[in-house]
Parts: structure tokens; C-alpha cells; sequence
């Protein structure tokens, strides 16, 4: 038999996630088409894969999961040979991900340095880079004056946890503020009514023009904000107006009129390199029209996050304070905590909510909070 493929380098191979959703998306592709057209396709299909296997694996019936299986092989046809123990191996893992009709859930969060992935509710303290329980954090972040709680913003697993973070805090802190990227800080009197349990949820949606500033769903954010509004925690705008962003990366901060300049922070650094990569990153993988200078690019990003910083600073007291933001303004800490820490010197502490299957670094944060993967 002609030599073939081990079940450990078929994984290394393709990773287990692009097979997810090549399976998603033939899955996808079959229920857009009627019954007859499906199986009329699967018979040309299965005549053309026919013409493609060895003489050896003529007698094997192209089933709708082998046909899956034969593509992904196709893949391989440079690393080893298509022969029977190859397809068996493909086959094996494409089976476990099609179980009940879908792809599996990511078993685990990889941490860059550490060996073993860590499954969904793992919380790993980053310096001891070890898991901790939830009182073990809960503990370490009542030390701190200053506590920054990431997200992807439509992740409801993470405000979940976000929600999770505030109550325990809550009981020991009742006097605590929120601060949240949600929100502009010109917004502030609307937060302050809110706190107050002077407005529905309905009229604080309109006043603070919910949809048309922050647009992602707002059932996302509710029980975080229905808490709040319950125990009267101080509700504090973080943001710039949301269209200033936009300006400044087409047209830089000197193209803002004086009217737009006072939303912003007296002092923006745009010299960290480390920050200033991170952003070239993304901007590299995420071409927009209009925005095609990095340098303007930048300074929208640095703008964004210094002026937030100055929020977090103007707004501290005596107490403890949470800030809920996008996971990309935490990220070793680059963004928001350590331009808040050149103003104010005050101790803080960063909890990066991460989905199983993603692949993150040690020290993306203080606390890595493992959440289920998506699945596909």
C-alpha cells in the first residue's frame, strides 16, 4: 500500500476550523437548492469524482460526506498520496464535525507559550500563567482602583461575564462607577437620568440615539444596564462623538474644525511603536475607501484612546472603577489602561474575554476569560 498520512499530521495539515466551515458552507450551499436540483448536482458530482480516484478506490460509494471528504483530499494531493487509510483519516475528523448536522464546537483557547489549549470557562492569570477560580479574581481586582473589562462587542458570552465581574465587585464596592465605550461623553446628562430611574428603557434608547451611534443590539447590553439602574451605580460616557473617528482617519486631526476638537484629549501619543504595529496590522487586513492614509489612520485610533483615557481620568474617585470596551482597546494594554495610567498613576488591573478556537497571547491582558467558541 502506498504510504499515508497519520491521523496527527492530517490535523496539522488543515486545521480543524477551515474544515468547519468548508463543511457550513456545503451545507449552506445544499438547502439553497430544491430537492431535485440537490440530488441531480450530487450525481454529477459523484460521476466527476469517480474520474478522479485511483483504480484502487473506484468501488467507494461518494456519499454527501465523502463528497466533502474527496474535495478536502484534493487538498492534499501534493503532501501524500489519495489512497484508502488517508481517506479514512479525513473522514474521521470530517464526521466528527458533521455529528447531528453541524461542525463541533473549538475544544479550547490556545495561549501563545503555553502547550495545552484551555476549554471554555478557564479564567488564566496571564503572570502566574495558571488558571485561577472566579473568587481568586474577584479578590485580585478589589486590590486595583481601576478594572477594564473587554469584549467582542457582539459576543453575548462576554457581556455575560462583564455582567458577572460587576455584580460580585458590586458587593463589596456599592459606591463603584461604570464607564463605558458605549456611549459619548456629551451623552452624559441622558446616563445620569438613567442612574437616577428617571427613564425608561425606551426613552433612553431614543435619548441617547442608541441605533445611530452605537447600532449593535441593545438586548446585548440590557441586563448589564438594567443593573446598573437597579443599584444606581454612576453611569459615565467614555467615548468621542462616534463621527469624529471617521473624520479624522480621512482627513486627519488637522482637518477637524475647533467645534470638533474640543471632544478630543489635550494630549494624543502617537509614538508607541508596539501600538502603532498592532494598528498597522489591522489597518493592512481591512481596507476601507477613503481611508487609505495609515498616518491619518493612526491618529483616529490614538484619538479614540487618549481621549477615552482622559474619561477614565477626569472620572475617577474614591472608588472603584470598571470600564467596559472593545477587547481591541485592551489588548496589552497599549490602548486605554496605559495612556489612563500616564495621567492618573493608578493601579489597574485588564480581564480579555477570548473564544475557545481563537488563538491569543499570554499577554494580551492580566486575565484571559475563556468563553464557547462560535459554532459553524
Amino acid at each position: 500500500m502506498q504510504g499515508a498520512l497519520s491521523f496527527a499530521s492530517f490535523e496539522s495539515i488543515l486545521r480543524i476550523d477551515r474544515l468547519q466551515l468548508f463543511v457550513a458552507n456545503k451545507k449552506q450551499s445544499a438547502q439553497l437548492l430544491s430537492p431535485q436540483v440537490a440530488r441531480q448536482r450530487r450525481r454529477r458530482r459523484a460521476a466527476s469524482y469517480k474520474s478522479i480516484l485511483p483504480e484502487s478506490l473506484k468501488d467507494i460509494r461518494v456519499s454527501r460526506l465523502n463528497a466533502v471528504v474527496i474535495e478536502t483530499l484534493l487538498t492534499l494531493k501534493k503532501v501524500a498520496p489519495i489512497n484508502r487509510t488517508v481517506l479514512a483519516h479525513v473522514s474521521t475528523v470530517i464526521a466528527l464535525l458533521c455529528v447531528s448536522g453541524c461542525a463541533s464546537l473549538p475544544k479550547g483557547l490556545i495561549v501563545t507559550g503555553i502547550p495545552e489549549p484551555f476549554p471554555p470557562g478557564t479564567i488564566l492569570s496571564s503572570d502566574a500563567r495558571s488558571p485561577i477560580d472566579i473568587d481568586g479574581l474577584i479578590k485580585n481586582l478589589a486590590d486595583v482602583r481601576i478594572v477594564y473589562i473587554g469584549e467582542q462587542h457582539t459576543d453575548a458570552a462576554h457581556h455575560d461575564i462583564q455582567l458577572k465581574i460587576i455584580t460580585a465587585l458590586c458587593r463589596e464596592n456599592p459606591n463603584l462607577s461604570i464607564g463605558m465605550e458605549m456611549f459619548d461623553h456629551t451623552y452624559q446628562p441622558v446616563l445620569d437620568q438613567w442612574s437616577a430611574g428617571e427613564l425608561s428603557e425606551e426613552a433612553f434608547q431614543q435619548k441617547t440615539h442608541w441605533y445611530a451611534n452605537w447600532r449593535y443590539e441593545y438586548t446585548l447590553y440590557k441586563p448589564i444596564l438594567d443593573f446598573i439602574r437597579e443599584k444606581g451605580i454612576r453611569l459615565v460616557g467614555l467615548n468621542m462623538p462616534f463621527h469624529l473617528s471617521g473624520k479624522i482617519a480621512t482627513g486627519g486631526i488637522e482637518s477637524l474644525s475647533d467645534d470638533d476638537r474640543k471632544h478630543l484629549a489635550a494630549n494624543i501619543d502617537t509614538t508607541k511603536t508596539a501600538h502603532r504595529d498592532y494598528v498597522k496590522n489591522i489597518f493592512d487586513r481591512h481596507k476601507i475607501r477613503g481611508r487609505e492614509n495609515f498616518d491619518y489612520f493612526y491618529e483616529a485610533q490614538c484619538a479614540w484612546e487618549d481621549s477615552m483615557a482622559e474619561r477614565v481620568a477626569e472620572n475617577l474617585n474614591d472608588s472603584l472603577f470598571i470600564v467596559l470596551i472593545g477587547n481591541g482597546h485592551i489588548f496589552r494594554k497599549f490602548g486605554v489602561p496605559d495612556r489612563a495610567f500616564s495621567r492618573t498613576g493608578t493601579p489597574f488591573k485588564t480581564v480579555y474575554p477570548a473564544r475557545a478556537g481563537d488563538t491569543v497571547e499570554v499577554s494580551s491582558a492580566d486575565y484571559i476569560w475563556v468563553t464557547p467558541g462560535k459554532s459553524h
